[in-house]
C-alpha cells in the first residue's frame, strides 16, 4: 500500500521535472515578452507558425495545405519575432520557386494525373498603393515602354508546360504543371521597390511587393476555375547586387547586438517558405480577353484595363432615387447607398466597393490628403472637388438683357425722370439681365448660347454685330469675344435679315 501510494508522487516529481525542462527551452520567449512569461499563444505566433494576415476560414488553421512553395532565397535577419519575412532580392535576377506536392495519401484524388494551373503575380503589400495600382503600373508602363514586371526565366524553369504571360498584365504569368513531376519555375522581378516611392530624394527606403501564387484545377468544362491553393510572401526588389549588400548590411547590424536584442528578431532562412493566404479575387475588367493559350476566366486579370487593386468590377449603379443625388449634390445625410449612387454618377466606379459602407457625412469629412492617399493624385484631387462641389469657372461672363419697345420707352423716361432715379424712385425702369458662360470663346459659342437663350434655332441667326462708335455695326468675331472685358452687359437688338427669314443681333 505504501507503495502504491509513492507511485502518484513520482510522477509529479517527474511532470515537474519536464514542466522546468520546457521552461528552460522557452527561456528566449520569456525574456522577450518580459516579465519571464510567456503563453502557447506567444509561442504559436512564431513565424513558423504564423499565417499571414488574411480572411482565412477557421477550419484551415489546422489543416495541411495540398501544395509548398519555396523561393531560394535568403530572408532578411532584421525582421521582429511576430513579423512576416521579409526577402530581398536583385532587379532582373532569376530566382528558383519550388512547388511541391504536399498532399496525403488520398487528397485530391481528382487532379491525380491532371494538370494544374498556377497564376504568380507581383503585387504592393501595402494597402495604400494596392488602392492605386492601376495608376501605379500604368506610370510604370509609361515610364519603362516594353518592359515588364515579371517574367519566367523558361530556359532555367522545369517541368512547366505552356507558359503564358499576357502583354496587358505586366505583373503576372502563368502555366501548368503536374504536381507528380518535379516543378521549379524561375521568375524575374524587373521593378524595383523605390520606383513607386512617392516623394524621391535619395536614400529613400522602397516600397515591399508581395509574391503571390494561386492554384486552380480542371472543371467539368476543361476550364481552370477551381481554387486549389494560394500563398505569397513579402519581398523587396534592389537594382542589380543591391539585394545582396542589404542581406549584408543587415546582417553586420545583427552582430552588433546583444544577444538579449538579439532574441527579439529571428534568424535568417536560407530559403523563404510562401505562406498561405486568401486567393486573389477574381476580377473582370474592360478588357477582359484571356491570354493565349487558356480557355479560363482567371487569365483576364488585366492590369492593363481598369483598377488592378483586388476589387470586384463595379456594379451598375441603381437608378436614382434621392432628389439630391439628381441634383448632383452630396450631403450629409446621404445614406452610404444612395452614396454609391453619387460616386456611379460621378465616375468613380473603381471606388465603389472601397467606400461601401460610407454615408454622405463620411465622405465629406475627409481631407484632401486622405483622398489623394486613397485614391491616388489623379482621381483623388477629382474625387474631393466633386465632394466639396468645386464648379470650374467659366474662361467668359457676360451679360445680356433683350431690347424691346417698351424697353426703348423706358429708356427714354429715364432720360427725362434722371432726377427721379437720384431720389430712388426707378420704377419701371427695371431691367432683367441673363449670363451667359462662355468657354470656347468663338463666335459660334455666343450664336449658339444666345439662341439657348431666345429658345430659337442657331441657324435662325445669320450673324452678330457689336455696335460701335457713331452707331457703327462691327461683325463679331473670335478675337473680339477673347477681348470683351469680364462681366460685360450688353442689350441685345435683333434685325430681320434681308435674304431669308433668320435675324440679325447686335450688341450695344
Amino acid at each position: 500500500m505504501a507503495w502504491a501510494l509513492k507511485l502518484p508522487l513520482a510522477d509529479e516529481v517527474i511532470e515537474s521535472g519536464l514542466v522546468q525542462d520546457f521552461d528552460a527551452s522557452l527561456s528566449g520567449i520569456g525574456q522577450e515578452l518580459g516579465a519571464g512569461a510567456y503563453s502557447m499563444s506567444d509561442v504559436l505566433a512564431l513565424p513558423i507558425f504564423k499565417q499571414e494576415e488574411s480572411s482565412l476560414p477557421p477550419d484551415n488553421e489546422n489543416k495541411i495545405l495540398p501544395f509548398q512553395y519555396v523561393l531560394c532565397a535568403a530572408t532578411s535577419p532584421a525582421v521582429k519575432l511576430h513579423d512576416e519575412t521579409l526577402t530581398y532580392l536583385n532587379q532582373g535576377q532569376s530566382y528558383e520557386i519550388r512547388m511541391l506536392d504536399n498532399r496525403k495519401l488520398g487528397e485530391l484524388p481528382e487532379i491525380n494525373g491532371k494538370l494544374v494551373k498556377s497564376i504568380f503575380r507581383v503585387v504592393f503589400h501595402d494597402r495604400r498603393l494596392q488602392y492605386t495600382e492601376h495608376q501605379q503600373l500604368e506610370g510604370w508602363r509609361w515610364n519603362r515602354p516594353g518592359d515588364r514586371i515579371l517574367d519566367i526565366d523558361i530556359p532555367m524553369s522545369v517541368g512547366i508546360i505552356d507558359p503564358r504571360a499576357n502583354p496587358t498584365q505586366l505583373n503576372t504569368v502563368e502555366f501548368l504543371w503536374d504536381p507528380a513531376k518535379r516543378t521549379s519555375v524561375f521568375i524575374q522581378v524587373h521593378c524595383i521597390s523605390t520606383e513607386f516611392t512617392m516623394r524621391k530624394h535619395g536614400g529613400e527606403k522602397g516600397v515591399p511587393f508581395r509574391v503571390q501564387i494561386d492554384t486552380f484545377k480542371e472543371n467539368e468544362n476543361g476550364e481552370y476555375t477551381e481554387h486549389l491553393h494560394s500563398a505569397s510572401c513579402q519581398i523587396k526588389v534592389f537594382k542589380p547586387k543591391g539585394a545582396d549588400r542589404k542581406q549584408k548590411t543587415d546582417r553586420e547590424k545583427m552582430e552588433k547586438r546583444t544577444p538579449h536584442e538579439k532574441e527579439k528578431y529571428q534568424p535568417s532562412y536560407e530559403t523563404t517558405i510562401l505562406t498561405e493566404c486568401s486567393p486573389w479575387p477574381e476580377i473582370t475588367y474592360v478588357n477582359n480577353s484571356p491570354s493565349p493559350g487558356f480557355n479560363s476566366s482567371h487569365s483576364s486579370f488585366s492590369l492593363g484595363e481598369g483598377n488592378g487593386s483586388p476589387n470586384h468590377q463595379p456594379e451598375p449603379p441603381p437608378p436614382v432615387t434621392d432628389v439630391s443625388l439628381k441634383l448632383n449634390n452630396l450631403l450629409p445625410t446621404t445614406t452610404p447607398q444612395e452614396a454609391q449612387q453619387w460616386l456611379h454618377r460621378n465616375r468613380f466606379s473603381t471606388f465603389t466597393r472601397l467606400f461601401t459602407n460610407f454615408s454622405g457625412a463620411d465622405l465629406l469629412k475627409l481631407t484632401r490628403d486622405d483622398v489623394i492617399q486613397i485614391c491616388g493624385p489623379a482621381d483623388g484631387i477629382r474625387l474631393f472637388n466633386a465632394l466639396k462641389g468645386r464648379m470650374v469657372r467659366p474662361r467668359l461672363t457676360i451679360y445680356v438683357c433683350q431690347e424691346s419697345l417698351q424697353l426703348r420707352e423706358q429708356q427714354q423716361q429715364q432720360q427725362q425722370q434722371q432726377q427721379k432715379h437720384e431720389d430712388g424712385d426707378s420704377n419701371g425702369t427695371f431691367f432683367v439681365y441673363h449670363a451667359i458662360y462662355l468657354e470656347e470663346l468663338t463666335a459660334v459659342e455666343l450664336t449658339e448660347k444666345i439662341a439657348q437663350l431666345f429658345s430659337i434655332s442657331p441657324r435662325q441667326i445669320s450673324q452678330i454685330y457689336k455696335q460701335g462708335p457713331t452707331g457703327i455695326h462691327v461683325l463679331i468675331s473670335d478675337e473680339m469675344i477673347q477681348n470683351f472685358q469680364e462681366e460685360a452687359c450688353f442689350i441685345l437688338d435683333t434685325m430681320k435679315a434681308e435674304t431669308n427669314d433668320s435675324y440679325h443681333i447686335i450688341l450695344k
